[in-house]
């Protein structure tokens, strides 16, 4: 038993390290020329990819005489439309983290990296950069020809002109980031004149160098050896994550068109015509028919060229297809609701979300926070009336300064507010600080604390107000 034990588990160690040795890993010695074929999941990802036009456009949209959507950082605030978020509201960024997070996990488990073939922002500026490439420097075998050829005007006058079409792209990449944190039309403005802050110098061309190397130059070799979402997705799929994968029970043995049936002295040949036409597409040039491999970015694109092969040669589609591995080998595949990871993400996503929403709509147009005096908590006056001192924060977050009144709620019968007679000035987009008293009769103290609450209402708008609960403290009757 302990020789076939050994037997098997040399057998099994030696099949992977074939497996490792044949697959076909880009290094970074050679450059992908992936063939841009269309089909059905090319579709889905230009559509996708131009999703990032927002990315570019949306900055300049306006709303009330001002920039519409803008993270500004040097007022520390979020405008969002006429919504105000400050750094008071930050949770709900953790929790859109959260979302987003789980949301990606989701995905990764039911359809393995998904968003990478379809979403990821590198993926996308690596397909635009290759299709201006394919445009002016040709066909993958011309590009191929192209790099082998001795230098002459011919090669020098496109490769130029591609390199200043890319340099274009990354440069309006790095202002199209740059003016989600700063006025778009004065960011351009500055930018005309050069007298952008040095903050604003080193984030242009940060992204302009970025841009142009990791996806002009690096392209495939960003999301196999830079990126760590590569590296943590297996643990986060299994044998009922769907993904591309070819069929190779029904491929194998795979070989050109010419057939050969057994009664013939051959073997009956598999559907696979081994063309290659799926590596060719490949951005990251891996061969789908030597299994998953870390290269693998989910893309879906060697499913459109095996599928128009199998139409010219009339066989059904789904040689390659976005498949689980159970489903591969015939084992019983579940529901995408019979996951129970599924459920959970599910849930998390749904509570994050429910918070986010919560937020929002309770955010307020200003925000009352009262301190109660510790040291003293009450002094006896020289008339017998007993004063409270409050320290007021209140939080203007609407654009413009406001003047707010104070008055009371419950608390002591004849009690004076004092320190708000006329309507104090709160500043926008920031805290304002003051100092209130309130001060009450001894005679009609009747308990050690009673409860009081204070509200502060705009004199411009009475809509904006925030109320406060406390209490009053008073000597033991």
């Amino acid at each position: 038993m302990d020789k076939e034990a050994g037997q098997k588990e040399a057998g099994t160690v030696t099949g992977i390290y074939h497996e490792l040795e044949h697959w076909n890993v880009n290094m970074g010695d050679k450059t992908v020329h992936a063939k841009r074929m269309p089909g059905f999941f090319r579709t889905i990802k230009n559509y996708t990819q131009a999703l990032y036009l927002l990315f570019f456009l949306v900055p300049y949209l306006r709303w009330n005489g001002k920039q519409a959507i803008l993270f500004d950082i040097e007022h520390r605030q979020f405008n969002f439309f006429s919504l105000t978020v400050l750094p008071q509201d930050i949770w709900m960024l953790s929790l859109l983290l959260l979302l987003l997070a789980m949301a990606l996990f989701a995905a990764t488990s039911v359809a393995s990296r998904v968003f990478c073939g379809y979403f990821c922002f590198q993926t996308a500026w690596t397909d635009w950069f290759v299709w201006l490439e394919d445009k002016i420097e040709g066909a993958p075998h011309a590009r191929r020809k192209l790099d082998a050829a001795p230098w002459n005007l011919e090669k020098i006058r496109k490769k130029v002109i591609k390199h200043l079409l890319w340099m274009a792209i990354a440069l309006f990449t790095g202002i199209s980031f740059s003016i989600w944190f700063v006025d778009a039309y004065w960011y351009w403005s500055t930018l005309i004149r050069l007298e952008l802050p040095m903050v604003g110098w080193v984030t242009l061309i940060t992204f302009f160098f970025g841009t142009y190397i990791m996806a002009g130059l690096l392209r495939e070799q960003v999301c196999m050896w830079m990126c760590p979402y590569a590296r943590i997705q297996g643990v986060m799929t299994d044998s009922q994550t769907i993904l591309p994968a070819y069929d190779y029970k029904r491929g194998e043995p795979r070989g050109k068109l010419q057939r050969k049936t057994d009664a013939e002295g051959g073997t009956a040949q598999g559907d696979c015509i081994d063309c290659y036409q799926c590596v060719q597409v490949c951005p990251t040039g891996v061969d789908i028919r030597d299994g998953q491999q870390l290269g693998c970015i989910t893309c879906g694109l060697c499913l459109d060229a095996c599928d128009s092969i199998m139409d010219k040669v009339a066989k059904p589609h789904g040689l390659i297809r976005y498949a689980s591995l159970d489903e591969l080998e015939g084992k019983p595949v579940k529901k995408m609701y019979q996951h129970p990871r599924t459920w959970v993400y599910i849930g998390i996503i749904l509570m994050a979300f429910g918070g986010i929403v919560y937020g929002l709509t309770h955010l307020g147009s200003m925000t009352l926070n009262v301190i109660s005096e510790r040291q003293p908590l009450f002094v006896r006056m020289s008339d017998g009336s007993i004063q409270n001192k409050y320290e007021f924060k209140v939080l203007n977050k609407t654009g413009h300064d406001l003047f707010v009144t104070v008055t009371a709620e419950g608390g002591v019968k004849d009690q004076v507010i004092l320190g708000a007679e006329k309507p104090l000035l709160t500043h926008h987009g920031r805290g304002t600080s003051f100092t209130i008293f309130v001060r009450a009769p001894g005679e009609n103290i009747k308990k050690e604390v009673t409860p009081i609450g204070f509200r502060i209402q705009s004199v411009e708008d009475p809509l904006i107000a925030a109320e406060y609960k406390t209490r009053f403290n008073g000597p033991k009757p």
